[in-house]
């Protein structure tokens, strides 16, 4: 396909989506180390939670069977990988890619969330 289609529609945000087998300990994670701030949650027990720093955005969605995935699924843009870096070390987060300059131009590393879920983190050299 050497085309863009242009059908009229035009995309806003995304926002990735994670399942987590816990909430609470999820948003203690987002909200407590991340610094994410809580903007809504429905359900009762709370089973759906978006979260917000800076330009973004993440859905918590709790799954209770969740399995594990083995690759990213979410890529996260930062000014500063290194304190991030830093701070995931030190919060015990996994490490799955330690923190290297990449060839095609991005500061990066990628860690597991308590759930397992990876996030490739990259800051643009």
């Amino acid at each position: 396909m050497t085309e863009i289609a242009d059908h009229g529609v035009r995309f806003g945000r995304i926002a990735a989506m994670l399942p987590v087998k816990d909430i609470r300990r999820a948003l203690e994670f987002y909200s407590g180390v991340m610094g994410f701030t809580k903007v809504f949650e429905n359900g009762n027990p709370v089973g759906f939670v978006i979260l917000k720093r800076d330009a973004a955005e993440l859905h918590l969605t709790l799954q209770p069977n969740h399995e594990i995935p083995n690759f990213n699924v979410a890529h996260l843009m930062v000014d500063d990988a290194d304190a991030l870096y830093a701070l995931c070390e030190a919060h015990g987060a996994r490490i799955i890619k330690r923190l290297q300059d990449k060839d095609y131009g991005l500061r990066a590393f990628v860690f597991e969330d308590p759930d397992g879920n990876r996030i490739d983190v990259g800051q643009v050299i």
